[in-house]
């Protein structure tokens, strides 16, 4: 998909990966109209965090892939895919929503450290085993965009620290920050754990 100069912007409280996908519920009239006129001219459209204080400045191009449901009423169900980063270089309101000028930054030349990528790895699967019960498995889709996305889109990480990922440049320097939230977050799960195995299993509500 063309990267395109002029997007349709979707303020939105979540943070979008490339490579993650994304289902959406379009219910106001605005965004009617937009998801509407992206489906219609095949464009993207960028999904950007929306805080108190205001919009980020970094966000994500999101492709439709699939209507999933049309309603009487004209809200639809979609499915999305997180494409290419964009930095915001101006906010327009001609519309009856946002339209950005953004650039896509270029990334830094990579060349992966498989010491650094196995322990990655080997870290998030104890990780991915303690939230879900299972191994990861990487898809087809997955090996198409960088790895620390893949694996940051199934973390419990908060919204500050997904955007400082995504406002990262470099495949090295964003595995080096997973690599240091993963060995925090497994003591912290396992603790979780715990404590929700023994308060399940002893004693009783108290009246």
């Amino acid at each position: 998909m063309d990267r395109l100069e002029r997007i349709p912007l979707f303020p939105l409280t979540l943070v979008l990966f490339p490579g993650m996908t994304l289902p959406l519920h379009i219910f106001e009239p605005r965004y009617k109209l937009m998801i509407g006129r992206c489906l219609s001219a095949k464009i993207p459209f960028g999904v950007i965090l929306a805080g108190e204080k205001g919009i980020a400045t970094v966000g994500t191009t999101a492709e439709i892939t699939q209507k999933t449901r049309d309603y009487e009423d004209g809200r639809m169900d979609i499915l999305t895919v997180g494409r290419h980063a964009f930095s915001l270089k101006e906010l327009f309101e001609d519309e009856e929503y946002y339209e950005a000028l953004v650039e896509y930054p270029e990334e830094p030349s990579f060349s992966p450290d498989p010491l650094q990528q196995a322990e990655l790895v080997a870290q998030f699967n104890r990780c991915h085993i303690l939230l879900f019960g299972n191994a990861w498995n990487s898809s087809g889709e997955n090996e198409r965009f960088p790895l620390s996305f893949a694996l940051a889109s199934l973390l419990p990480l908060d919204l500050v620290e997904k955007q400082r990922l995504l406002e990262t440049r470099g495949e090295n320097a964003r595995r080096a920050f997973l690599l240091e939230r993963i060995t925090l977050l497994i003591p912290q799960i396992t603790e979780r754990r715990r404590v929700r195995r023994s308060a399940g299993g002893n004693g009783h509500p108290y009246n």
